[in-house]
């Protein structure tokens, strides 16, 4: 198989994972996957592999051919894995689970390298810019920052007591990190590097985004700017697309039938891929809020999507 320069993936509570042309919007593969569902995607920098974090387990699929079976499975997680992802050179993944750690991997040997203890099921992890901390929310509504350097928590929030943290995004800068909750609320704040590499955090804004759930919120990527948007996936069925600069509304993206479960931005932030409970991911025009291209093909709610259209990343 030629590798496609751009790679769209879906997974679906229809135990399936999807690769599609982003343009024409064909499903070209398949693979079936019977033990769990999927909760979430990511592709390697290199485009070589797709990770699929399931229940408990996580499985690394080979990109580049038909092979159905998974060429690694990574397993130590006792419930489910909420999230996954790669440095930036692809040597190692993180991954959270609801069974309260987030957790260290080397792809290159077996077995979990290092744990980290959250005491609360972890919902959302995402990797600082800096490549050495990993920042993670849990069902407590904790925000902990785990240094990999000095291997500790090294900063401990809490935005609102008892209530969930959903997702986490940090700006491409390492500039903002925004959180968001079970009541449609965006904490934002300024990340300030200290004397040592250990981040401050300091709170620059509240944002009331949604009535319902935020099940994703994501910031858009380096080659996006000088805009700078933050992007937030709800229950209410909308993705509402603000304007960093003051948190002002730019659009809000329509068409998703039910709860919008997860979104992520082309490399350059012109368009966004987002997967809904209405068993579709649609692709999305950034400059005009259009839907250009629906993906269907799964049978039921598609929760994950990932998506890699860009060149490798020089670490």
């Amino acid at each position: 198989m030629t590798q496609p320069s751009v790679i769209l993936a879906t997974a679906s509570y229809d135990h399936t994972i999807r690769f599609w042309e982003a343009k024409s919007g064909r499903c070209y593969r398949t693979i079936q996957y019977p033990e769990s569902h999927v909760n979430r995607l990511e592709i390697t920098p290199d485009k070589s592999y797709l990770a699929a974090a399931g229940n408990p387990h996580i499985r690394l699929f080979d990109v580049n051919s038909n092979t159905p079976q998974p060429l690694a499975s990574f397993e130590s997680h006792t419930n489910n894995v909420m999230a996954v992802g790669f440095q930036c050179d692809g040597k190692w993944m993180y991954s959270g689970s609801e069974d309260g750690t987030v957790k260290i991997w080397d792809l290159r040997a077996p077995g979990c390298q290092r744990e980290y203890e959250s005491r609360a099921a972890v919902n959302t992890v995402v990797l600082h810019p800096n490549q050495t901390e990993l920042i993670s929310g849990d069902q407590n509504g904790n925000i902990r920052v785990w240094d990999l350097t000095a291997n500790s928590c090294s900063c401990e929030l809490v935005p609102e007591v008892d209530t969930a943290v959903r997702s986490l995004t940090v700006m491409w800068d390492g500039s903002l990190v925004v959180a968001a909750n079970n009541h449609g609320t965006c904490y934002v704040w300024r990340l300030l590097q200290g004397t040592q590499t250990m981040t401050n955090f300091e709170p620059l804004h509240k944002l009331q985004a949604h009535n319902g759930y935020i099940l994703k919120c994501l910031l858009s990527p380096e080659l996006c700017e000088p805009n700078r948007y933050l992007a937030t996936a709800s229950s209410d069925g909308t993705v509402k697309i603000w304007n960093v600069g003051g948190f002002t509304l730019e659009k809000t993206l329509t068409g998703h039938q039910r709860w919008v479960w997860d979104c992520v931005f082309s490399v350059d932030g012109a368009f966004l891929i987002t997967a809904s409970s209405d068993y579709t991911a649609r692709l999305w025009s950034m400059e005009t809020g259009e839907n250009l291209r629906v993906y269907q093909g799964h049978h039921k709610a598609t929760i994950c999507c990932a998506l890699h259209d860009g060149a490798e990343p020089s670490c």
